[in-house]
């Protein structure tokens, strides 16, 4: 092929200008490749960002028996970004080769080089976006494939976390209930023991320890002598359900103590009792019913005794009784009355004699200020005139001392 040589006006130096056209062609291709691939680059990893935040995102909001659609669907959009992409990246060839068109027109004489250089070029482009775009779809699927198996087994850990965890809490809620249940019964034992030292003071509330054998207390009644009227056992319930063997176990205990009486405080009632009453011998009670129920049976228990003691000992409680009457020790006893009576009498006497010379002070008090102030109103009266109205008590034929003590 003949060389086009051309001289430099400068310097002299020939050369030839369709090679030299041609490396500044390639030079120039070449950094517009390099742009182009920096670009695309940049476009790869912002479409790889915007797609692992939309399929984050999407993993968040679908639920698991949506996952195989989600998936189509994510690709589908892929497919189709990628396709635009493609698009315009096409275009944007086209573009160029029209540009290339037009300068190979007014440059005749390097067309068919530029023609030649242009196809390889654009093979060359094709060739490296197809490879490109094929890395990128292998890239996509491996990243795809990788995080699914990572999101799989984050899920599977997961679950087996969350199955480890919610057999921890069912154990735990499982201990609660039951460390619940024990804490009730036991609040309600401390409070009927509360109730009961509160309203019988004089009694002895006696608290049968955890693990002993017996009822959850015992009440011991004393009458305001000091004497021992008898026992009251209590066994307290809290459940949901009334035990069938609680009344044969108080029977047990009562026996075992000696108490004249059994009480059953429980929550759930006998299906035959609505209300407080009388069980096979056990007196059954709510805990809202246990103050009034214990006042009834432990004053039952005080006038048995009472009745008990009249009787014990008759006779000789008589001969104590006369021997007492005619003893010095009850002379004594009537002569401090006596003189008890006689020092109040005296006492009162005094007392009236000391408000009769105070209430005399008094009234000659206030026989005095009454004159002070009848002279007080005469000197008043005779400068002003009947400029002063008149004041009936003080005028004569006046009115009461009521009218004064108006004034």
């Amino acid at each position: 092929m003949k060389q086009n040589l051309t001289t430099c006006p400068n310097c002299g130096h020939q050369f030839d200008a369709g090679e030299a056209l041609q490396k500044h062609l390639e030079i120039e291709l070449k950094k517009g490749i390099e742009a182009q691939e920096k670009i695309n680059a940049l476009k790869i990893e912002e479409l790889k960002a915007k797609m692992a935040e939309e399929k984050r995102v999407f993993e968040q909001e679908e639920k698991k028996k949506m996952w195989a659609i989600a998936q189509t669907e994510a690709q589908k959009r892929s497919d189709e970004k990628n396709a635009a992409m493609l698009a315009a990246l096409k275009e944007d060839n086209d573009q160029k080769q029209k540009q290339i068109i037009l300068g190979r027109e007014k440059e005749i004489e390097l067309l068919k080089k530029e023609q030649e250089l242009k196809n390889q070029q654009e093979l060359m482009k094709i060739q490296l976006e197809k490879t490109m775009l094929e890395k990128t779809k292998d890239i996509e699927e491996a990243a795809k494939k990788r995080k699914d198996e990572e999101f799989e087994l984050v899920k599977k850990d997961f679950e087996q976390k969350l199955k480890a965890q919610m057999d921890l809490v069912n154990e735990m809620k499982r201990k609660a209930e039951q460390g619940s249940m024990q804490l009730q019964g036991e609040v309600q034992e401390l409070a009927i023991e509360s109730i009961l030292t509160q309203a019988f003071p004089y009694d002895q509330i006696e608290e049968i320890k955890k693990g002993q054998r017996g009822a959850d207390a015992v009440q011991t009644v004393i009458n305001e002598f000091g004497q021992i009227c008898g026992k009251i056992i209590f066994e307290s319930k809290r459940t949901q359900n009334f035990g069938g063997d609680w009344i044969e176990k108080l029977k047990t205990d009562q026996r075992e103590t000696g108490a004249e009486i059994a009480v059953l405080v429980t929550q759930t009632m006998p299906k035959e009792m609505d209300r407080f009453g009388e069980k096979d011998g056990i007196w059954v009670c709510g805990f809202h019913e246990i103050k009034s129920l214990v006042f009834v049976l432990r004053e039952i228990l005080i006038r048995t005794q009472m009745a008990k003691s009249v009787n014990d000992n008759k006779a000789d409680k008589m001969s104590v009784l006369y021997n007492f009457l005619t003893s010095s020790q009850f002379k004594q006893q009537m002569e401090a009355i006596v003189d008890g009576f006689s020092n109040l009498k005296s006492e009162l006497d005094k007392e009236k004699r000391a408000m009769q010379r105070i209430w005399k002070e008094r009234e000659m008090q206030i026989e005095k200020v009454i004159g002070n102030t009848i002279d007080m109103y005469g000197s008043i009266k005779g400068i002003a005139g009947n400029a002063i109205s008149p004041i009936q008590y003080l005028e004569l034929g006046g009115g009461d001392e009521s009218e004064l003590t108006d004034l």
